[in-house]
């Protein structure tokens, strides 16, 4: 059901850390593992696994994501457990401060359904990590891609647990008080896209990185695979709830339609009577009845989440009433 690989060849990984040259990450590992002293990562959980800076590195399979603020691997520690490994660019904060951050993060992340849980993390002289749990069944965005490549596609039903899993991710999140921690925003997420929405083998979903923005920032002029996959920016980059609000709108967009170009949204919102009506295609997997009726109103939800007026669109607690009311009365 839905099996498939969702892992990279490694690539070269070019301004890495604060302070490292250019160089690929097979060279930069060799560095690494072969002329410091290994390091102990410092874990995250009651009685978690004792990972150490080589063994994290030695382990790492291969590349599953790059982008601006650092890349994150598959990692298959020693006793078969499955890790995601993310390496940050350039940390925005000293050493005290970014684990002070990454315990409090990691502290709300594991006592959440809806959260990737946080493992462990390292702040070293030339690199700086952040260990937490793998899914096999990949990120929502390569489930979409895997079937507009042909592959199985997820169903309205699916879809559905996927998007009630996020708006209670963001619910979460959104509720955390006190609100600030020393200069942190817990109540935002401030990253939310379809690659960092992990998904469950039952198809349930967690969102991951939360508050990492707060941790990192990204490397200008980096050359990704990511930068080249998209012309545009989708994603608002304020951190800020209302911009948490306008990503999980457009997160529904592509999952509605394969939304992934701001110049279309202007062109949707003129059409959505005729969209409503039937007169256009605009669904990218069949359906009927009940279930296009479920798909209309959350497209008049995500419609709502990107307004281009952040004072209008609507609160994720409000969304989250509206979604639960609709499944259940559409039953």
């Amino acid at each position: 059901m839905l099996s498939r690989a969702f892992t990279k060849p490694k690539r070269s990984f070019k301004e890495y850390g604060e302070n490292s040259r250019s160089g690929s990450i097979s060279e930069y590992d060799d560095c690494i593992v072969g002329f410091i002293d290994d390091l102990p990562l410092i874990p995250c959980e009651n009685n978690g696994p004792s990972l150490s800076l080589k063994e994290v590195l030695r382990t790492s399979v291969s590349v599953m994501g790059e982008n601006a603020r650092g890349l994150t691997e598959k990692v298959v520690l020693s006793n078969a457990r499955l890790c995601t490994l993310k390496r940050f660019r350039k940390v925005i904060v000293r050493k005290s401060e970014f684990g002070r951050r990454v315990e409090k993060l990691a502290q709300i992340c594991n006592n959440c359904d809806y959260l990737v849980p946080i493992t462990a993390y390292l702040y070293a002289k030339r690199i700086k990590l952040v260990v937490s749990d793998y899914y096999p069944m990949g990120s929502l965005a390569d489930l979409l891609s895997g079937g507009r490549r042909g592959q199985t596609a997820l169903n309205w039903n699916e879809r559905v647990i996927i998007i009630e899993s996020i708006a209670r991710a963001i619910s979460f999140i959104h509720g955390q008080s006190p609100e600030t921690v020393k200069n942190m925003k817990m109540n935002v997420h401030g990253n939310i896209k379809s690659s960092n929405i992990m998904i469950n083998i039952d198809l349930t979903a967690r969102l991951s990185d939360y508050g990492f923005v707060q941790l990192a920032d990204c490397v200008k002029d980096c050359d990704t695979k990511e930068k080249h996959a998209t012309t545009h920016n989708i994603y608002c980059e304020n951190l800020s709830q209302k911009s948490d609000v306008f990503n999980f709108g457009m997160v529904l967009l592509d999952m509605l339609a394969g939304v992934q170009d701001l110049s279309y949204m202007d062109c949707i919102v003129k059409l959505e009577e005729s969209i409503k009506q039937g007169d256009i295609p605009f669904f990218e997997f069949h359906m009927k009845g009940k279930e296009r009726k479920q798909a209309l109103k959350v497209l008049e939800i995500a419609l709502a989440c990107t307004s281009s007026l952040p004072e209008t669109r609507p609160s994720i607690h409000q969304i989250l009433f509206d979604l639960t009311h609709l499944l259940k009365t559409s039953k």
